[in-house]
């Protein structure tokens, strides 16, 4: 991996961090009231998978998705507004974190129903191979979506088609408030891929080198016409399912050990330790992030609601007489 891949993985995975902090920060001094699922401890996978898609390829993802959005290119001050439902959002406010889309970047749908996002997924790289595009669809999920049918039925069909999609299970251990022992009848998720044909693949998602190289393979064979890939990025979340959670139901110690391993300070001191950055580059990156998530938030709290009458366009298709 060239210095300006991981480099620009720190950059982005930074981004997210910054944005997802600054998030946390508002909704807990009562700045902000907003229904918010933190991805801190996942922003590395995100990061990774985004430095290998371009502009053209497709990304669905969940409720859990800021990394995911960011990643892609989501504008991060027309995030900022749609999270609080202004009408310079996303979607016009209307939308909220649930619901993030923009195609300009690819990001094309964000769902709030677990395992929904994998049979859209399919559609989307259904379209890529009959229009004879080289384009690819990524799907991101939690390891308590591949226990639904939306997960299998999706894995049949695009193993059958040979569907240019990536199945990106972001492992986090917990669906929800079950921990993925208790929910889970296989040891691995990427086992599942046998069932339906197609490869499948578990990587440290922590780990940037890992998770690219696994990453760029899933995305090549999907452009080549190779067909689907099922990775499973073993990763930790590190605020639990909502903002309101207090983590009971994790193993002891098990929160403690991977906040001491975050993955995003871990990468940090990778690059000063292997002389890929100096403190001064890092710190100015660091910086740069918090320029940017200050000026989305300006941008959003500045920002208009939605007009009153948005709340009859985008809902009925009119027709003519």
């Amino acid at each position: 991996m060239s210095t300006d891949v991981l480099t620009g993985i720190f950059t982005t995975a930074t981004r997210i961090k910054v944005c997802d902090e600054k998030f946390r920060s508002l909704i807990l001094t009562g700045q902000v009231s907003a229904q918010y699922y933190s991805p801190r401890g996942q922003e590395i996978i995100a990061a990774a998978m985004g430095a290998l898609l371009t502009a053209d390829d497709y990304v669905v993802t969940t409720y859990r998705g800021l990394h995911d959005h960011l990643a892609k290119g989501v504008p991060m001050d027309r995030l900022w507004a749609e999270f609080l439902g202004k009408g310079t959002g996303l979607c016009k406010g209307k939308g909220g974190p649930m619901h993030i889309t923009h195609p300009d970047s690819g990001l094309m749908v964000t769902t709030g129903i677990v395992g929904g996002g994998l049979p859209i997924a399919n559609g989307l790289a259904l379209a890529a191979q009959l229009r004879g595009t080289d384009q690819v669809t990524v799907v991101n999920f939690g390891d308590g979506a591949t226990n639904i049918g939306a997960f299998h039925e999706a894995a049949n069909m695009a193993g059958l088609w040979r569907l240019p999609v990536v199945f990106c299970c972001q492992n986090n251990r917990y669906a929800e408030h079950t921990s993925f022992e208790d929910g889970t009848s296989v040891e691995r998720i990427a086992d599942r891929a046998a069932s339906y044909t197609f490869p499948g693949v578990r990587v440290d998602g922590n780990d940037p080198v890992a998770m690219y190289d696994a990453a760029r393979e899933a995305v090549q064979r999907a452009r080549s016409g190779g067909g689907p890939t099922l990775l499973e990025a073993m990763t930790f979340r590190f605020y639990g399912h909502q903002m309101s959670d207090n983590n009971a139901y994790m193993k002891p110690g098990e929160l403690d050990d991977a906040r001491a391993n975050d993955p995003v300070l871990a990468l940090r001191a990778r690059l000063l330790a292997d002389g890929l950055a100096d403190e001064a580059q890092l710190a100015a990156i660091e910086a740069a992030a918090k320029e940017e998530v200050e000026a989305a938030v300006k941008f959003a709290t500045d920002s208009p609601p939605p007009d009153l009458a948005e709340g009859l366009t985008d809902v009925y298709q009119e027709v003519g007489a």
